[in-house]
């Protein structure tokens, strides 16, 4: 399993667009992968349970990914928060 963490700099957290773009990102991947935010996780490759979550700016989420692909996966989903929240 690989994770990171990272603070959300987007003045919008992940609000519908970039949630979906997310999502399509993480579908990419054969991995299991969830994100979590204070105490609670979401499967990212779900939009209505990333939604839920409901991400704001400043606020820290963990990212884990697990699976055949993870090690492939992983960097590419943390570079894409770096570019995109």
């Amino acid at each position: 399993m690989k994770q990171f963490r990272y603070k959300i700099k987007d003045a919008l957290g992940i609000h519908a667009r970039p949630a979906g773009q997310l999502v399509q990102e993480a579908q990419k991947y054969n991995s299991e992968i969830m994100i979590e935010k204070k105490g609670q996780t979401a499967n990212l490759k779900k939009i209505l349970m990333l939604m839920g979550l409901n991400v704001k700016c400043g606020d820290d989420i963990s990212v884990s990914v697990s699976g055949t692909d993870e090690d492939k996966a992983a960097p590419e989903l943390e570079a894409f928060f770096k570019s995109h929240f």
